[in-house]
């Protein structure tokens, strides 16, 4: 016979009444939330392939241009913490929708930007409005799914997130070879647009969401709160300067293959967003890492393989240059992983607003990187690139050897006190 802790549990079990794997629920909510992060996550990038087209229609610098995609994710950066407070009040839901029908909306006059201000403008619109995705997407999941599979959940909504900026930039490659940049972005818009309305149609209503009153004081005292505490602010620290070397990466390649030596077309240049894939399965395995390693060792890894790769494209080799972009990439998202899954095992209370604030220093990150990796090659060329990255590989590794010093001056101190 059961026992009575197993007759227990199962009760339990079916008095809970958020989505299970297996339900057709669960099946709908996952499907949408694929969706949703595919969609956001491919026109958020949606012009980084296509920055040396634009920067030949408008007589642009790449530095200049580098901006349509610094506007949006410095501006996601800054609108995340805010809106995810918002969401708090409104629903889930509802801010998921809104934000992703603002950046459709903005996404199909995007093409129409007569000049390269109005194209960075609408691109800052568009950043800010899907701020209002990632945290989110997050609480409505811890909310309405099951414990046992919220991490299966949210490795669905972060695969669309990474396929979404792999595919929003391999679209858009091969739509402007064919026709032209504005006809990239167009079709990325048609796209997304698509992906929004499978998600409104699938994604199931909101049951264990209590709307919270705002109060700017209680989240300002959070907010500071979490910046007080050193190893939440060696995390942001560390997340910000890895995405700084990616964005300054990712943004600067297509000017250096469209150049000679390599002189790639545009639809080629767009596949490299594949290596994209890599980052897949480096984010994945980081867990593991970091059970053998353990976080710092799991750190020191993603920053000697991200370095390595750096130095190795500085190669006039076409297959040099693609195996150091391999290395980058999953250098990059295997330290992002760590960083980013240490805020939330580091945060005590106030958990949504701690990994807000990741967030915002991961794009911020990506806006500087963005930017200062291509002010760094129109005065440098590649090279100039590759400083700006391993300057900040050099700070990940100061920021991590800074730690690793404070943790053991606090065990020396915990000591003599006992």
């Amino acid at each position: 016979m059961p026992s009575a802790s197993t007759k227990a549990a199962a009760t339990t079990a079916s008095a809970d009444t958020r989505l299970a794997p297996g339900t057709p629920g669960h099946r709908r909510m996952s499907l949408a939330l694929f969706a949703a992060g595919l969609a956001a996550f491919a026109l958020l990038y949606s012009t980084q392939a296509l920055l040396p087209a634009i920067s030949a229609e408008f007589g642009a610098t790449a530095s200049a241009a580098s901006w349509t995609v610094s506007a949006a994710t410095g501006a996601l950066a800054l609108c995340v913490l805010p809106l995810s407070a918002l969401s708090e009040r409104f629903g889930r839901r509802a801010m998921m929708t809104a934000s992703l029908s603002v950046a459709v909306a903005v996404a199909l006059l995007v093409p129409l930007a007569p000049d390269l201000a109005s194209l960075i403008a609408l691109r800052a619109v568009q950043g800010a409005a899907l701020a209002g995705l990632p945290a989110s997407a997050m609480a409505y999941l811890a909310e309405e799914v099951r414990p046992r599979a919220l991490i299966g959940a949210i490795g669905l909504f972060v695969a669309g997130n990474s396929i979404g900026g792999m595919s929003g930039r391999l679209v858009t490659g091969w739509v402007a070879q064919l026709w032209g940049w504005r006809a990239g972005l167009a079709a990325v818009g048609l796209t997304s647009l698509a992906c929004v309305l499978v998600f409104r149609a699938l994604l199931p209503k909101a049951r264990h969401f209590t709307p919270g009153t705002l109060n700017p004081k209680a989240l300002a005292r959070t907010v500071r709160g979490h910046l007080a505490d050193p190893l939440l602010l060696r995390l942001y620290v560390i997340g910000a300067l890895f995405m700084t070397v990616f964005g300054a990466v990712y943004t600067v390649i297509g000017y250096r293959l469209v150049e000679a030596p390599f002189s790639l077309p545009q639809g080629v240049i767009g596949s490299i967003f594949l290596i994209y894939l890599v980052g897949t399965v480096s984010s994945a395995a980081a867990g593991g890492l970091v059970g053998r390693l353990g976080r710092r060792g799991a750190l020191y890894l993603a920053v000697s393989t991200t370095a390595a790769g750096l130095l190795l494209s500085l190669s006039d080799s076409l297959a040099l240059v693609l195996a150091g972009l391999v290395l980058i990439t999953a250098g990059f998202f295997a330290g992002h992983a760590v960083a980013s899954s240490s805020v939330s095992r580091t945060a005590k209370t106030g958990r949504a607003q701690a990994s807000a604030l990741y967030q915002s220093a991961y794009y911020l990150g990506s806006s500087a990187g963005g930017t200062l990796g291509a002010i760094a090659f129109h005065a440098g060329g590649w090279a100039g690139t590759v400083l700006i990255g391993l300057v900040a590989v050099l700070g990940v590794v100061s920021v991590t050897l800074y730690g690793s010093h404070s943790a053991r001056v606090e065990a020396r101190r915990l000591h003599l006190a006992a």
